[in-house]
């Protein structure tokens, strides 16, 4: 057991801390000369960098960053937690859920992050096949239907939660660690939650090439 809690202290070390890497800021800052948590929603995330910034490389490459400071710890622990006999999908939800925690409460920029969906969706593709298609399924669906990104995100998240009852796993501790992550997107989405009640929610469009500056001269 001691070397599963060294992998399990270690894991979430990591995750934190390659979860507080944010594209949004360091490329808003470098590309932009900018920090987008002075624009838009004020929110460090690939939304806001793309309404604020439009759909240039740098707004992809945002993604990418985030994609991939999930990826990389997830895949490294949840391959070690396999390597010694532990539950892969453990490893890589409870890396994934200290991902998500970096990125919404980063040491590197004052604890104050962005929502967590990439490295959500990140973790699911690790932990579970079947459910990253339900989530996505869920996703696109209300994407595209509605065209409230933040909808679509907490919808997305709350499917997994509900798809563990009807999906098995080598530990039972997997569906309590996926709960938490999915708590933790909602959570982070309370403020759009209420622009949502009150119908002030800006909608979401993935093709969309003009950034908020640009609209803002067209007006």
């Amino acid at each position: 057991m001691t070397i599963f809690y060294v992998l399990l202290s270690i894991s979430a070390i990591v995750g934190y801390l390659f979860g507080g890497i944010n594209g949004a800021i360091i490329l808003s800052k470098t590309v932009f000369g900018k920090d987008i948590r002075e624009y838009g929603s004020k929110n460090p995330g690939f939304t806001n960098y793309k309404r604020v910034f439009g759909n240039g490389i740098s707004t992809w490459c945002v993604m990418l960053i985030d994609i991939a400071k999930t990826l990389v710890p997830v895949l490294v622990f949840s391959k070690l937690f396999a390597y010694y006999n532990y539950s892969y999908a453990l490893g890589a939800s409870i890396t994934g859920l200290f991902c998500m925690i970096g990125h919404a409460y980063p040491v590197w920029y004052k604890f104050k992050g962005g929502k967590t969906f990439m490295a959500f969706a990140t973790t699911v593709w690790f932990v579970d096949l079947r459910m990253a298609l339900i989530f996505l399924t869920v996703f696109l669906l209300v994407l595209f239907t509605i065209k409230y990104m933040s909808l679509s995100s907490m919808l997305a998240a709350a499917s997994c939660p509900v798809s563990v009852l009807f999906l098995g796993y080598d530990h039972k501790a997997v569906p309590c660690v996926m709960m938490a992550c999915a708590v933790l997107l909602i959570w982070r989405h309370k403020e759009n939650i209420k622009r949502l009640v009150k119908r002030t929610e800006s909608k979401f469009s993935l093709f969309s090439k003009k950034s908020m500056e640009s609209k803002k001269t067209e007006a």
